[in-house]
């Protein structure tokens, strides 16, 4: 597949951020980028070569882009595998990651049933359809349990932290389609950016971060931990790689134990909020590595050029605004801060409309640099 760089099409179901920094990823290698979204001028298409404004799970739509594309791929869980699929199969147009992996992943209770299955390690689960199942949940798993909503949960959403069947009713109406798992006592969150291309497997360093109300807040590279759990979390990111059906990039939420151990949390079929760091930490970033991962062409180096840290900056305020943003050039004038505007027309409370990267000479220097950078930026 070389003679398609340059001159290969990439088609990306979905064009928020994550579809932005592929597009301006894919350029210098002489890939054009088409997305498909709802969202007239979404976040994606000032780079991207055109977009497709349609639902996500628009059928005719996303054959339309098969048509004119030479890959599918995707940056939002909410594509519909079973359109991906059958686009695949009417145009000829290969789709990374694969469908099937879209399918497990998108779905809580199969994604730990199949990771269990490999013998990879993931925390004791239930499946819940009704109060009784919670019921036997919390008898087997013990209380609180963190309970899942199995399709559609992001950024928090879909996720609580539940001791009572009428807790859980309260946050999620009726107790269908949901998964229990035993609430981990863990030391720290990792995760690891893993890549499958057509002929090897790559890992990203591991990578340590903090969250509020479910959502990411800040990545520091490497993560403050041993090198046993180093290697331990590459390896169990490697044997989670190896159980996927297509390329790309996957996103690997990890836990460290108390007791040293690593369990996988989440898979996400694409880059990841935790893998930005890559743009100006790494020799190749996630989304670069994506493009080539998903084009068939030799993946590039993974190491980390110096610690790094990435810090979200997310929607202020308790009301829907304009966005207009104040305090940027302070930012900029920071030595070795990196400022990613993700172009959101509109500020919501906790919407990511960004983030911020420093690099250092150690993580301590990297980590403030970054977070006195997002501390600069504000929405007026």
């Amino acid at each position: 597949m070389s003679e398609l760089i340059p001159g290969a099409t990439v088609g990306v179901v979905g064009g928020g951020q994550l579809g932005r920094m592929l597009a301006e990823a894919a350029s210098p290698l002489g890939v054009e980028v088409l997305v498909l979204d709802p969202t007239p001028e979404c976040p994606a298409s000032p780079p991207a070569t055109d977009q497709i404004v349609a639902d996500f799970d628009d059928e005719s739509a996303i054959r339309d882009l098969a048509a004119r594309v030479d890959v599918l791929t995707l940056e939002i869980e909410l594509a519909d595998p079973e359109g991906l699929r059958e686009a695949s199969a009417e145009t000829g147009t290969p789709v990374h990651p694969a469908p099937a992996d879209l399918e497990t992943t998108r779905d809580k209770l199969a994604e730990a049933r199949s990771l269990a299955d490999a013998g990879i390690p993931v925390a004791d689960f239930r499946r819940v359809d009704e109060d009784d199942d919670l019921a036997a949940a919390f008898d087997v798993l013990g209380t609180p349990l963190m309970l899942k909503a199995r399709h559609g949960g992001y950024d928090g959403r879909g996720n609580a932290v539940v001791d009572t069947i009428s807790e859980a009713t309260t946050y999620f109406g009726t107790l269908d389609d949901l998964v229990a798992e035993q609430l981990v006592d863990f030391e720290r969150e990792l995760s690891v950016i893993g890549v499958r291309g057509h002929d090897a497997i790559a890992t990203y360093p591991v990578a340590e971060n903090r969250h509020e109300a479910e959502i990411l807040r800040e990545t520091l590279v490497p993560a403050r931990t041993d090198d046993a759990v180093h290697d331990r979390a590459e390896a169990v990111a490697r044997d989670v790689i190896a159980q996927m059906d297509g390329r790309g990039v996957f996103g690997i939420e990890l836990f460290e134990t108390t007791d040293g151990e690593i369990l996988v949390n989440e898979i996400a079929p694409r880059p990841h909020n935790s893998g930005h760091y890559t743009i100006e930490g790494t020799v190749t970033s996630q989304f670069e590595q994506h493009v080539r991962a998903i084009l068939g062409h030799p993946l590039g180096e993974t190491a980390l050029r110096a610690p790094t840290a990435m810090v979200n900056l997310l929607g202020t305020g308790e009301e829907n605004r304009s966005a207009t943003l104040s305090g940027v050039e302070d930012a900029l004038a920071m030595a070795n801060a990196h400022f990613h505007w993700y172009g959101k027309r509109d500020v919501r409370p906790l919407r990511k409309m960004g983030h911020v990267t420093a690099t250092g000479s150690g993580l301590a220097t990297a980590r403030s640099t970054a977070n006195a950078a997002r501390d600069a930026i504000d929405f007026e």
